[in-house]
């Protein structure tokens, strides 16, 4: 049942009803059009249009509706309707027969679609909320048992100075922070109720719609009616925050990848989350966090979509907008998917802490720690960069670690080394250096986590 036919004389033609229909993928609206319709129906009330009586029986019958929903999803795809607002209306009209046509009074599709996108992305944002923190507590619980792993910190995938995994973990666990704290944003700001905007003008009926907006689980209704039915500021928020997290995810689904070589050998995957080769035996592949990876260009894609699509619209409704629905369903259930197997992949992992205090002591990573005793010996900073510079030549040359020189050789580039230099180039004492908060020392890291099992409690 179409719900505007009586201006057409003819019949759509099947290409274009199959190619405008939407009902395929705004299904997934049936419980917000249903629990707005039931909402409506009160206000219509207030206003005089239904009695109570009238309202209690559609409130019944939307309520059967919604049963029927949950108990079988899919099973509103059979139905040959338009989209999920004239499949719910038909449904209802099915079991309350010409009361069921009154609902739709002072409502238009434009505010009624706006509603339940809004509800449905404010329901998602909840569920997206407990995936991150669900994550975040993997990462701290996996920070916990491996503060003692010391390992190579890199720039520019070159070694830099040692950290500790632990350190690693909680670095995303900081970016996942601030995926959470964009989604509360988020919410906050889509928390406002569009139902009584009509088609663009507003409704002709005297609903109060600040009362309609709490009934509905809103915190205030929107301002303007043109506005209301025309924005999808919330869904292009929601994409933007979905793609900046998938960069996170991405960036450690690779570091994991990276960690799981056999040129690493850092880490070893559990079994439930890697795959073998057809044709190799010996394969253990990183699948999960390859999927994961290759997983962000489509959310990314999903926004530069939904930017695209609105950049030319003019006010107020026009049928581009239906393409926001796809995008922001894939894209939402991607990043959770995404999210919730990132945490799968920190279940079963194993680190290899001989093999990353063995990369760590390689690299020069202690070049630094050179210079600051310089520095403390009362060289200036830069004339000390350029003596320990020299002084890493040297050491390659001779194939040597930093910490495995005499105090003669360092005295070929600076006489102000003596036998306590050996305590601050250990590994040890690199960590026990970064002790400003933030830093890695053993110290600030055992903070770090304590502090965020707290706050993720």
């Amino acid at each position: 049942m179409a719900l505007w036919g009586g201006r057409f004389t003819q019949a759509a033609d099947k290409r274009f009803k199959d190619f405008n229909d939407s009902l395929r993928f705004d299904y997934r609206l049936a419980e917000q059009d249903i629990e707005g319709s039931i909402g409506w129906s009160k206000a219509l009330v207030s206003v005089g249009v239904l009695t109570t009586q009238e309202q209690q029986q559609l409130e019944q019958a939307l309520n059967e509706l919604l049963i029927e929903v949950h108990s079988n999803p899919q099973g509103i795809l059979q139905d040959d309707a338009e989209d999920i607002h004239s499949w719910v209306e038909s449904k209802l009209i099915d079991k309350v027969g010409s009361l069921g046509k009154k609902l739709h009074t002072g409502r238009s599709r434009n505010d009624q679609v706006a509603l339940d996108i809004k509800m449905w992305c404010k329901q998602r944002v909840i569920e997206l909320q407990h995936s991150v923190r669900q994550l975040q507590r993997k990462l701290v619980h996996t920070a916990e048992h491996t503060q003692h792993a010391v390992m190579p910190g890199y720039t520019h995938l070159q070694r830099a100075q040692p950290i500790t995994f632990a350190h690693w973990c909680m670095a995303y666990v900081e970016m996942l922070e601030r995926d959470y704290s964009r989604l509360a944003d988020a919410y906050a700001r889509m928390n406002a109720c569009p139902l009584g905007s009509g088609a663009l003008a507003g409704t002709a009926y005297a609903i109060d719609r600040e009362q309609l907006a709490q009934d509905l689980g809103f915190s205030f209704a929107t301002r303007n009616s043109l506005d209301s039915v025309s924005d999808r500021d919330h869904i292009v928020e929601l994409l933007s925050t979905a793609a900046l997290s998938m960069a996170h995810l991405s960036r450690f689904a690779e570091d994991m990848i990276i960690f799981n070589s056999g040129e690493s050998n850092f880490v070893e995957l559990s079994d439930r989350v890697t795959s073998g080769s057809s044709l190799m035996p010996q394969k253990k592949n990183p699948d999960a966090c390859e999927l994961i990876r290759g997983k962000a260009g489509r959310v990314m894609g999903a926004l530069t979509g939904m930017l695209m699509t609105l950049k030319g619209l003019p006010l107020a409704y026009n049928k581009d907008m239906q393409e926001d629905k796809e995008g922001i369903f894939d894209a939402l259930d991607t990043w959770q998917d995404c999210v919730d197997m990132a945490a799968l992949v920190l279940e079963g992992i194993q680190v290899n802490v001989e093999r990353t205090r063995e990369a760590a002591l390689k690299g020069y990573s202690n070049a630094t720690e050179l210079a600051d005793y310089l520095v403390a010996k009362g060289v200036p900073f830069r004339d000390s960069h350029h003596i320990v510079g020299e002084t890493v030549v040297y050491a390659i040359k001779q194939h040597k670690a930093l910490e495995a020189l005499s105090v003669e050789e360092f005295k070929q580039f600076s006489d102000v080394v003596e036998e306590d230099v050996y305590a601050i180039l250990s590994l040890q004492s690199c960590l026990d250096k970064r002790c400003a908060k933030g830093g890695v020392s053993p110290l600030r890291v055992a903070e770090a986590i304590a502090e965020a099992k707290q706050r993720l409690a």
